[in-house]
């Protein structure tokens, strides 16, 4: 039981760890999104078959309305998942000690809606890969999910 859960700090600590390795002084410009993505198909593949693979609190979430993960289960994936998300914030901060790291002037409104658009889209491919009897025991999720 408590292998699921390590699974999912695991997943979301490489996931959020790339992201900032990636965009904190790493030169990676137009890679990084590959990157990250990257990042997040491997731990898919190398997590999903005990997990589910989440790694993103609206991912569990999407997966709990569909009746895929018991609630207890969803209250442990989110706090595993933000353990880990925590636990790459300060590795990152220990790895890019000294970096300057200058605030991004965002608009609210477009900046919320691709949020939403982008955390629609893992989510929509999640379900439809991830989570329904007609692609049991696939072997591609992975691939399209990161």
């Amino acid at each position: 039981m408590g292998r699921k859960f390590a699974i999912e700090l695991i997943g979301a600590f490489f996931l959020v760890f790339a992201v900032g390795q990636c965009v904190i002084l790493s030169g990676a410009g137009a890679l990084a999104p590959v990157a990250i993505g990257a990042s997040l198909m491997i731990m898919v593949y190398a997590g999903g078959h005990i997990s589910g693979g989440h790694y993103n609190p609206a991912v569990s979430f999407a997966v709990f309305l569909r009746g895929k993960l018991p609630a207890i289960h969803f209250a442990l994936y989110v706090i595993a998942q933000l353990i880990g998300a925590l636990l790459a914030a300060a590795a990152t901060t220990c790895l890019k000690d000294g970096a300057t790291v200058l605030p991004l002037i965002i608009h609210g409104g477009p900046a919320m809606l691709a949020e939403f658009l982008f955390t629609f889209a893992l989510v929509f491919v999640v379900l439809n890969v991830a989570t329904v009897q007609s692609v049991s025991g696939n072997s591609y999720y992975g691939l399209a999910i990161g």
